[in-house]
Formats: structure tokens, sequence, C-alpha cells
């Protein structure tokens, strides 16, 4: 039976990055994944330039149980300090928007990054692994992989969540949560594509493709303001993404399509210097015309000129467009979700290290654990400072 220091389960950001940290601290580490490639997700995140962190970090863009449990990891590894190490690889970065950092070329460089790191510290990495059993005795835990044994006084699970299962996401952290005792809070995809229900939907699916500036705001208050993308199933784009972990099943989100607009002072304007034109072609010079179109299907903008437009019917279409209230039909689930809501509870964790309070030398780090960060690259932050507080425990054994 083959020994190392420390296990980690999941050849992805935070196990990747957790590994070289522990492995260049002198800690003999294996990596285990059932891929055949190390990153997957991080490969393909970012339109493949990996939107590897954001300017703007803080506890307030993590959705958690405990909102107050992120916080000392995000404060001990920052967003400067993962700049840092970029800038060391000499990787070109841009800020794209929102504080979001972009590799100006490919995702590639950032898996690059992790894996000289962690041949740094000779990190072994063995993929294609199936994890066939885990069990603790006094000596640790020993890993039943297609055949192989491998024990070590400490497992990291790093197994991500449930969200894009055809890169290989499997509910294996769940279950080892589970194993030993630990509670895992109800998990549902996050940072997801709406669908909607068919009528709605028949109408709005001619526009797919289109996509517009707004504010959505969900149940609780919460609100977002990016670009709007309508799809052939439904509703998408960066507003869309952020607001779906917020909101629940049969709840109803408030779109303001003219976030930026006084749309009765327009309309007012309007009616003065071109009493005769069509409300229609009034509003395709603030919206996009196929949009104005699908609204006067919907019954949202009357088929009149400016002036037959009356008071009523102009706080009707102003209520209708700057607070125009859809109840999606669902989300298009963990298929395409980029992330997973819930998991490992974090009241069982400690915040700075990330070790199960109850069960010396298991941890958990990542996206497994229940914290959630807004689309952006807040989730690849959670990853590298989980990571790092899980390292800095497993350096500082004896």
């Amino acid at each position: 039976m083959e020994k190392f220091d420390a296990i980690i389960i999941g050849a992805g950001a935070a196990g990747l990055f957790c590994a070289a940290q522990a492995a260049q601290a002198g800690k003999r580490v294996l990596v285990v994944d059932n891929g055949k490639k190390p990153g997957r997700k991080i490969l393909m995140s970012g339109g493949g330039r990996c939107n590897f962190t954001n300017l703007y970090i803080e506890p307030g863009a993590y959705l958690s149980a405990n909102p107050h449990f992120c916080k000392s990891a995000l404060a001990r590894y920052t967003q400067w300090d993962f700049i840092d190490l970029v800038n060391q690889y000499q990787i070109a970065w841009h800020e794209k928007t929102l504080g979001q950092l972009f590799c100006d070329d490919s995702a590639q460089q950032i898996v690059d990054m992790l894996l000289s790191e962690c041949e740094k510290g000779g990190v072994t990495l063995r993929l294609r692994s199936e994890i066939l059993s885990v069990e603790k005795d006094d000596q640790g835990f020993s890993l039943a992989l297609n055949g192989a044994q491998v024990q070590a006084p400490n497992l990291v699970v790093a197994s991500g969540g449930l969200s894009m299962p055809g890169l290989g996401a499997s509910p294996l952290g769940y279950k080892i949560a589970q194993q030993f005792g630990l509670q895992v809070l109800p998990t549902r995809a996050g940072l997801v594509p709406f669908t909607l229900h068919k009528p709605l939907l028949e109408v709005l699916q001619p526009l797919s493709g289109v996509s517009v500036p707004v504010t959505v705001t969900a149940a609780d208050g919460t609100l977002f303001r990016e670009q709007q993308l309508f799809t052939h199933r439904g509703l998408s784009g960066p507003v869309m993404l952020q607001i779906s972990s917020y909101w629940q099943p049969g709840e109803f989100l408030t779109v303001n399509l003219l976030p930026d607009c006084d749309l009765a002072a327009f309309l007012d304007e309007q009616r003065e210097q071109r009493p005769n034109q069509s409300l229609r072609n009034s509003l395709a010079t603030l919206l996009p015309k196929r949009l104005v179109e699908a609204l006067v299907t919907l019954g949202k903008v009357p088929d009149i000129t400016l002036k037959q437009l009356n008071s009523r019917q102009q706080a009707e279409l102003v209520a209708g467009l700057q607070a125009w209230q859809i109840q999606p039909n669902g989300t298009e689930g963990y298929r395409t979700a980029e992330v997973t809501l819930g998991g490992v509870d974090t009241n069982q964790l400690s915040s700075r290290t990330m070790e199960a309070r109850e069960v010396k030398g298991l941890y958990f780090i990542g996206e497994v654990v229940d914290v959630t960060g807004w689309l952006g690259g807040y989730n690849f932050q959670w990853a590298w400072s989980s990571a790092w507080a899980c390292a800095q425990a497993l350096a500082a054994q004896a």
C-alpha cells in the first residue's frame, strides 16, 4: 500500500492548487481524478479564457447558509495573491467588465501554471482513477483505486459539485461527507439559464440571440444589472445567470427593460414632437425592433399612435416594460449550470482550515462546500482561497 501525507480527490482548481501549496511545503501529496485530463472545468470556463478571479472579491458576493464562513479564507488568500502568481508566470490578462479578469490567450495557461506548481512540489497525479471505497482507521484514510490501495492521514475532498456532468461531475464528495457523518445541505443548479412556460416561450423564441441591458430583481429583493440574452429555451445572459442563484421555483422575476430611461418623460416628449408616430416605432428607438414586436404580441405595448395613448395606458406601459413580471418554468439544470448551490454544511467545518470538526484529517474545499459565488471569477477565487487555507493546515502538521 502506497502512503502519502495527503490524498486529494479532484484535479480541478481547488484540488490542484491545494496540492501544489502543500507539496511545496514538503508534504507528499497524491491527487486522484476520474477524468482523462486535469482542470477540465478550468479549460472551458470563461469561453476558454478562464475568468480566474475578480478585482472586487468580497464576502457579500457569496451565498451560504452561514454567510460568515467564507470570510477567513478570502481574507487570508486574496485575489491579489492569485494575480501575483499569474503575473509570475507571465500570463497576460485583461479586465472584461465588473472586475472580471480573463487570460488574454487561453485557460490552458492557468492549468499549465497549476501543474507546474504541482511539479515544483513533486505532487503525484493519477488520472482515470475511480475511487471504489474510502475507509478510515487509526492510520488515517485508505482508498481503493482501480485495484490499487493508497493511504494517508489526511484526505482532502475537492471533487466539485453536480454542475456540468459532461465534465465528470459526480456526487462523490457529498457521499464521502455523509459517510463520515457530515450534513449535506440540499443542492441545486446555480448560475444557470431559465426556461419559460410555453405561451411566453413561443412569443419570445424568435428573439433568440437578441441581447439587451436590463435590471432583474428576485422575489427576495436581490437585484443585478447586466445583459439579458433571449434563447430558444428561455432567458440567459449574465444577469439571468446571476439572479438564478437567488430564485426559487414558482417565484416571479421583475425585469426592467429600460433601466436608464425615464420612460414616461420620453413618451410625453415624443407625443409632443411626433403625435402621429406609432407607439411601436417610437419604442424601437429604445429597444430592438424584434423585441418591441414581441411586446406588442404579448399585449404589453398597445398597437396605437402616440396621440392615442391615454394616461392609464401609459402607466400600464411603463409598468409593463420597467417592471415586467416573468415567472420562469424552471432552469436548464445541472447540464448547463456553472455551479452547484448547497453542499457540505459549513457549520461542520473549520473556517480557518476547512477540516471537519468531528473527523480529524478530513477536509472539504471548493465547490463541494456550501459556498457559492457570483458569476465573474468569484467561484475560482473561493477555490484558490479555500485550497490555500487547507494547504496551510496540512503544511503545519509535524
